[in-house]
């Protein structure tokens, strides 16, 4: 299995087991699953008394997106503006992250280019994101996109190719 970490904060934001789609070479789109936890109900083989049934009554299961809960990603909040300025900024670090790590010009141009595009389809449709960061809450790392399908209900999350590294496990 491969796990998929933010090249700035290290957090792991994703793995090789989900399906993963590659939009114009530059955003994986990753389909989530809305899972529900905390039902764990655990029958020793006791009879419960009186007083133990009544208290068993409570419901504490909650509806989460499983690669939210999985990767323990945070929710976090933008306007437009603040949210074009770290954009700026965390494109700038993954151009020198790219360019220290050996990547062709070639390479850091495609990126460039491709992110313009995204960044521009992402603005025109601000208000449909809820944006999402590492387990480390790091503000410089990658903001992970959360989105849903044209159905309303299936929810997905758009992250950013050139921004992770691999981690064979």
């Amino acid at each position: 299995m491969i796990i998929f970490k933010d090249i700035i904060t290290g957090d792991e934001l994703i793995s090789d087991s989900y399906d993963m789609e590659l939009k114009d070479n530059v955003m994986y789109e990753i389909n989530c699953t809305k899972i529900t936890i905390g039902t764990d109900n655990i029958d020793i083989g006791a009879n419960a008394s009186a007083e133990e049934a009544e208290e068993g009554t409570e419901d504490s299961a909650q509806q989460v997106i499983d690669i939210v809960y999985s990767f323990r990603l945070n929710e976090t909040s933008f306007d437009k503006k603040s949210y074009l300025g770290h954009l700026k900024q965390y494109m700038k670090k993954v151009k020198e992250t790219m360019k220290a790590n050996g990547a062709s010009d070639e390479s850091v141009q495609e990126f460039e280019k491709g992110a313009q595009g995204k960044a521009k389809e992402i603005v025109t449709n601000f208000k449909d994101y809820e944006f999402l960061i590492g387990e480390s809450m790091d503000p410089d790392g990658m903001v992970v996109l959360l989105n849903y399908r044209e159905d309303g209900t299936t929810p997905y999350v758009s992250i950013w190719k050139h921004g992770l590294k691999e981690m064979k496990v």
